[in-house]
């Protein structure tokens, strides 16, 4: 059965805008491994858009191997979109949702096959607000950025999680693997 991994860049103090990173070659190395090792990636509207970015690199790549490999694994990977008011996607490997959040999850984990990444901050709140989140791979960089969009606001309820591993960039960043606690631990 596939896991759910909720796979996401923010800085030291939480702030996840796209901008405030600082992702060097390693860091798309590792995501371009994991892009490669899973099934599916599901995102939401916002982040979807974002994501863009990288479709003219595979009919033009940049000569940087990194981000050409990684333009290369984002673009096979399946996405699956859920927005309200996309009408298409204008990417050939991505569909959009016909089915609400919960249950496609519900579906993709019922299926064999390989993980599924979440994407979106949008999404992986709603999944952790509805204890769906098998993983959490949340790479820090090093850098306070203020002010900004924080990844965990709205969450429902208190969640344990428990540090599985911690894999460690020469830039400094840092990517911490958690599960989530057993859920009488929740609390």
């Amino acid at each position: 059965m596939p896991k759910i991994i909720a796979a996401f860049n923010m800085t030291l103090d939480g702030n996840c805008d796209h901008t405030a990173g600082i992702p060097d070659a390693e860091v798309h190395d590792y995501y371009t491994q994991l892009l490669n090792e899973s099934g599916a990636i599901l995102y939401g509207r916002t982040t979807y858009e974002l994501m863009q970015y990288w479709r003219p690199m595979i009919n033009n790549p940049t000569g940087e191997k990194s981000m050409d490999d990684f333009a290369r694994a984002i673009d096979r990977i399946p996405k699956i979109i859920f927005s309200s008011t996309l009408t298409e996607t204008g990417w050939d490997s991505a569909t959009l949702a016909t089915k609400p959040l919960e249950q496609v999850v519900a579906e993709l984990k019922q299926q064999p096959g390989r993980d599924v990444l979440v994407g979106s901050r949008s999404l992986i709140i709603q999944l952790a607000n509805l204890n769906l989140v098998d993983e959490y791979q949340l790479c820090i960089f090093p850098v306070i950025a203020g002010p900004g969009l924080q990844l965990f606001d709205n969450i429902n309820d208190r969640t344990v999680l428990n540090l599985i591993k911690t894999k460690t960039f020469d830039g400094g960043s840092v990517l911490h693997y958690y599960k989530p606690a057993s859920s009488g631990s929740n609390n």
